[in-house]
């Protein structure tokens, strides 16, 4: 929509998902995603920390199951979504916050310094696909070797166009 501010976060997550369900039986999770800026200091030659910022991010329906069944505590990830206007709180010492939040589109782990093997999820009444595949389960496996790529010259007339 027009209007809204959309950002990109990468960071690590404080704690582990909060999947909770509405009353309607919508699923909707809760994850808290810190980012440290850091910067080179050239006069004592080492990296320092900045401050860390926090943001709240939630998730709704598949989305939300996803993210609880895949992040845990510590997981740098990389949030994509619609930032929503600071809500303004006081701590139980009285101090004045306020806190950011953002509606996740898109999330995901960072793989920077990390690896991951991506499992789709089937639609309703499907299995789930490792590695890739047709994610409706109903396309026959082909190999490597099937595919006509792989061996020129065999398969359809070896005058068409391979493209």
């Amino acid at each position: 929509m027009a209007g809204e501010v959309n950002v990109t976060v990468v960071g690590n997550l404080g704690a582990d998902p909060e999947l909770r369900y509405t009353q309607g039986g919508v699923a909707v999770v809760s994850v808290n995603v810190g980012s440290t800026p850091r910067t080179y200091n050239r006069t004592t030659n080492a990296w320092e920390d900045g401050e860390t910022v926090w943001v709240r991010c939630t998730a709704w329906r598949e989305v939300a199951e996803n993210v609880a069944q895949s992040l845990t505590k510590g997981t740098r990830v990389v949030v994509t979504g619609r930032l929503k206007a600071p809500s303004a709180y006081q701590t139980a010492s009285g101090e004045a916050r306020a806190s950011l939040e953002l509606e996740i589109e898109e999330i995901g782990a960072s793989l920077r310094s990390a690896t991951a093997v991506v499992t789709r999820r089937a639609r309703e009444g499907g299995a789930a696909v490792a590695g890739g595949g047709d994610q409706w389960g109903d396309a026959p496996k082909k190999s490597v070797s099937d595919a006509g790529w792989a061996n020129p010259g065999t398969g359809a007339g070896a005058d068409d166009t391979p493209f």
